[in-house]
C-alpha cells in the first residue's frame, strides 16, 4: 500500500512538474511557427540548451517510470482516473510557477476531475 501510495505521489507531482519545467523551457526558446524540419531541429537544439529542459525531461521520465510501477500493482482502470489528480496540480503550478491566469471556468473544470477522482477512489474498494 505504501509502495502505491509513493508512484501515486511521483506520478502526479514529478510527472506534472516535469511538465512545468519543459513549458517554461519553451517559453524561453519561444514560440515555434516554422514547422519546416531545418527550423523544427534548430528549436529542438535551443530548448535542449535551456536547464528547465533537462529538469523536466528528467522528471517526467521519474513519472513514467512510476506509471509503470503503479500499473504493475493496481487496475489501469483505478490508475488512470486517479492520476488525473494532476490537473489539479498543473493548474497550480500554472499559476504559481509559470505566472498564468486561471479562470473560474478553469476552476471549476478542476474540481470537477477531483470529484471524479475521489468517486474513483471510493469506488476502489
Amino acid at each position: 500500500m505504501l509502495t502505491a501510495f509513493i508512484f501515486y505521489l511521483l506520478i502526479i507531482f514529478s510527472g506534472t512538474g516535469g511538465e512545468m519545467c519543459v513549458s517554461r523551457a519553451m517559453k524561453t526558446v519561444g514560440e515555434v511557427t516554422d514547422f519546416r524540419p531545418r527550423s523544427i531541429g534548430r528549436t529542438i537544439l535551443l530548448a535542449l540548451k535551456v536547464p528547465w529542459m533537462w529538469l523536466g525531461v528528467g522528471m517526467m521520465a521519474v513519472g513514467f517510470f512510476s506509471l509503470l510501477g503503479m500499473l504493475s500493482i493496481a487496475n489501469v482502470s483505478f490508475v488512470f482516473p486517479a492520476t488525473a489528480l494532476s490537473y489539479g496540480v498543473g493548474a497550480l503550478g500554472g499559476k504559481f510557477f509559470l505566472g498564468e491566469r486561471i479562470t473560474a471556468q478553469r476552476w471549476a473544470g478542476v474540481a470537477l476531475v477531483a470529484i471524479g477522482v475521489a468517486l474513483v477512489v471510493i469506488g476502489k474498494g
